[in-house]
């Protein structure tokens, strides 16, 4: 059984930092993608990362690229986003999530997902 549970948001002033975890636990191999979305209440939600596990391989959405950083600790199963220069548009729902293959920020296909942690930026 697959689980994912995001932890680290919380509020933050602009120009403030924030770092995210994933825990992933289930998996036995690291044949897949991991990524960061986001969601805004009325919006689409946004892919702003993504990593592959087994190469490290990283992509990010251009609305965070050179200020997110996605990392991933192999001997916990843990992955990282490491947020900085926060702006009040970075406010959502972050969400952590699997799937067998990533188009860019993206994820494709389906796999696990978390519940989420809120970050607020004023």
């Amino acid at each position: 059984h697959v689980q994912l549970v995001e932890s680290g948001g919380g509020s933050v002033e602009a120009g403030g930092s924030l770092t995210l975890s994933c825990a992933a636990s289930g998996y036995t191999h690291t044949r897949y993608c991991l990524g960061w979305a986001r969601q805004i209440p009325g919006k689409e939600e946004e892919g702003v990362a993504t990593i592959w596990r087994a190469s490290g391989t990283r992509y990010y959405s251009k609305t965070v690229k050179g200020r997110f950083t996605v990392s991933q600790d192999d001997s916990e199963s843990v992955v990282y986003l490491q947020m900085n220069d926060l702006t009040p548009d970075d406010t959502a729902m972050y969400y952590c999530a699997t799937a067998p293959s990533c188009d860019g920020s993206k994820l494709l296909g389906r796999g696990a997902r978390g519940r989420g942690t809120q970050v607020t930026v004023s």
